[in-house]
């Protein structure tokens, strides 16, 4: 295999690339954007495995035993992806096979790529075969169409796919969140307080509105967040903690707190209490809570020194957005 593919490589260099700058109309730079859109564009390999699965001009290295017109795309094991990789698109020579599952397994999670195996000519879905040497993969027909669509609508492509399977949601809702982190590096706690609300509470607080919001220094409730409270039923004393979001149930009529951490400020036991005290002396149903921080450095930081996370409560980190842990307690 890897002869065959070093021989191509020698024969294209006399006369140019080895591959050519666009496959199918598509380019690694289209490649690599897309990914993006679902937080997998700082997986070169996985580039090049998408790339390589384009390629539509090299014919199929089944072709001597089954001469038909079949191209690369049409089908190809890892070992035939690994050579393409590494010899035709690099010059590192072939690459580990046992590392597909960095270079296949992220987007065959979310269905870009899918598992096909040569019977009689033909490529059949699935891997029926156990441990067939036939077994390959090519790109679904719905990631080929998001890939070559005009540059102003792959996104819109590429957003309805994602939404079509949860798996490929999370990863589009991580990308988009991940790079909100980046653009809120050293912007400050009011930030990180937007970001809580827009990317966090939208996501995993479904039904819960914002009564209010404590990120400044001025008039802490405003005319417009005192009349969200009046009609929650919850009245805030001089004495009651302020979160930096409050946010109320109608449905449960539980409330649920955000503390944005930048400095200072998690969900401790203390507050925990504090808050739970105002939710029963306004008649509310129950409290949640929430810490966020902008990154797992800053969590991993502040947790170090401090442990202060109250137990059952949640920690959600912007920078790893798809998901939200519940601190538990050794019993």
């Amino acid at each position: 295999m890897s002869d065959r593919f070093i021989a191509l490589r020698d024969e294209r260099l006399k006369t140019g690339a080895t591959v050519p700058d666009s496959l199918q109309g598509v380019s690694k730079g289209r490649v690599r954007a897309v990914l993006g859109g679902l937080a997998l564009d700082k997986n070169q390999m996985l580039i090049d495995c998408v790339y390589a699965l384009l390629d539509d001009e090299t014919p199929s290295f089944f072709a001597r035993r089954w001469p038909t017109n079949m191209k690369f795309s049409d089908g190809a094991t890892t070992a035939m992806l690994a050579c393409h990789i590494g010899f035709l698109q690099g010059d590192h020579g072939k690459h580990d096979r046992e590392g597909r599952d960095q270079w296949i397994k992220p987007l065959r999670d979310l269905g870009g790529i899918e598992a096909v195996t040569l019977i009689d000519g033909a490529f059949v879905p699935g891997h029926p075969i156990a441990k067939s040497g036939n077994s390959s993969y090519r790109l679904s027909d719905d990631f080929v169409a998001i890939l070559r669509a005009p540059e102003d609508e792959w996104q819109d492509l590429l957003r309805k796919w994602a939404a079509a399977d949860a798996t490929r949601a999370r990863r589009e809702f991580q990308a988009v969140a991940a790079e909100a982190s980046k653009r809120l590096v050293g912007t400050g706690h009011a930030s990180l307080i937007d970001a809580s609300i827009e990317h966090y509470a939208k996501r995993f607080l479904p039904g819960y509105e914002v009564l209010y919001v404590d990120d400044s220094d001025g008039d802490r409730i405003s005319d417009e967040e005192r009349a969200k409270l009046a009609r929650a039923g919850v009245e805030i004393k001089l004495d009651d903690p302020m979160p930096d979001v409050l946010l109320w149930n109608p449905k449960t009529d539980r409330l649920w707190v955000i503390e944005a951490v930048t400095s200072d400020g998690e969900v401790d036991i203390h507050k925990v209490k504090q808050v739970r005290a105002m939710a029963e002396r306004c008649g509310k149903a129950g409290v949640d809570f929430t810490t966020t921080y902008l990154t797992w450095k800053d969590a991993s930081s502040r947790q170090g020194k401090h442990g202060n996370i109250a137990v059952d409560t949640y920690l959600w980190i912007l920078a790893d957005p798809a998901k939200h842990w519940l601190a538990g307690s050794f019993n």
